[in-house]
């Protein structure tokens, strides 16, 4: 719900050792944009960044619910909700915000900035070699050849491809007093910090880095959650295709998105305690109905972003590929490469709110039919 996690293991066999496991959030990154996908970062901004409000306003709204008495539900209600308004409103609009945020939140984000080999090119031709026989052999790519891979790099007006990807940092012409991402992670891990501090550290140096290098007009740094959702999300469209033209309204887009959502779940808990009056009505039973299809939420969700990544591939990638849907649920192919998508342990938790929602309420209805009957 906050952030896209690294599922590799590291392997530990007689073939080959690893030190540490393999970053795939990074990997998939690396590997996506030769096709003209935008980073895993670039989807679910608003909602990542919501998400422990949203399932912290689902948890009033169920424990509301199971209060029969409207006095005392509206009480608990009204004393869950202002808990969860005011720490919204702190980590959200409030100057560092961030504290309150969750942590694997946090460090989601600072995963998707990357390793730092992107700035000098490291660790490129074995993925381009690679990407360029697969797909090639797929018959989905239009490169034929290391060559025409450097023309296309070329005409999205660089003069080689580290320069190209070094875009991982705003662009080409880096002032020199701006740090790399890689003195940023190591100054960081000599710190001695460790969880949320660490992160917010990562972030607010790369923040920072990216206002010496003067590229846009950038505040200070609060360390409020709108001032960083906005300033990564246009980091990570701008992160191997920087078009400015295209980004600026995507980033707009986004604020006023929320914005909206912001004042959209204000509105909503004003709403519910209106509904919450009495033991009747569509707003009534709204209080365990969303709760109880809160897995169909994600699967939509999940599946919009999905074909949102598929259908907005970008000129500039080093690769032709077809737009494409992204496989939901099971095994599915693109090129030459398998895709896999499964449920984990956290959708089987969903499923479980979504049954016993349900169960409670039926319960609720059939109490409600008895007082009736006996009234």
């Amino acid at each position: 719900m906050n952030g896209v996690f690294n599922g590799c293991e590291k392997l530990d066999i007689k073939e080959k050792f690893e030190a540490e496991a393999l970053d795939c959030v990074h990997e998939m990154d690396a590997i996506n944009h030769f096709v003209g996908m935008y980073p895993i970062a670039s989807g679910g901004v608003i909602e990542k960044a919501f998400s422990p409000f949203l399932l912290s306003m689902l948890g009033v709204m169920i424990v509301s619910f199971m209060v029969f008495n409207p006095r005392v539900r509206l009480g608990v209600m009204g004393v869950g909700f202002v808990g969860v308004a005011a720490w919204m409103y702190m980590t959200y609009y409030g100057n560092d915000g961030l504290k309150y945020q969750s942590n694997d939140y946090l460090a989601a984000m600072v995963t998707s900035l990357g390793l730092g080999q992107e700035e000098e090119g490291e660790e490129l031709s074995p993925i381009i070699a690679q990407l360029k026989k697969s797909l090639t052999e797929s018959g989905e790519s239009s490169m034929v050849s290391a060559e025409q891979v450097r023309q296309t790099v070329e005409q999205a007006g660089q003069a080689s491809l580290s320069e190209a990807l070094a875009k991982l940092h705003s662009g080409s012409g880096v002032a020199k007093t701006a740090k790399s991402l890689k003195e940023i992670l190591a100054e960081a891990k000599q710190s001695g910090e460790a969880g949320k501090e660490l992160n917010i550290h990562i972030l607010k140096g790369a923040y920072e880095a990216d206002k010496a290098r003067g590229l846009t007009d950038m505040d200070e740094w609060n360390g409020s959650g709108h001032q960083m959702v906005f300033w990564h999300y246009d980091k990570s469209l701008g992160r191997w295709f920087n078009n400015p033209d295209e980004i600026g309204p995507l980033v707009a887009t986004m604020k006023t998105a929320g914005t909206v959502v912001f004042w959209g779940l204000i509105g909503a808990m004003l709403l519910l305690m209106w509904g919450a009056r009495k033991n009747s009505g569509p707003v009534f039973w709204l209080m365990i109905i969303v709760p109880a299809l809160l897995p169909v939420f994600f699967i939509v969700e999940y599946a919009s972003w999905l074909w949102w990544y598929g259908h907005s591939l970008n000129d500039m990638g080093a690769f032709t590929l077809k737009p494409f849907m992204p496989t939901v649920f099971g095994q599915g192919k693109v090129a030459q490469f398998s895709t896999h998508s499964y449920p984990h342990i956290g959708f089987g938790y969903l499923m479980a709110v979504s049954v016993l929602s349900a169960l409670a309420a039926l319960l609720r209805r059939k109490q409600l039919r008895d007082e009736q009957g006996l009234s």
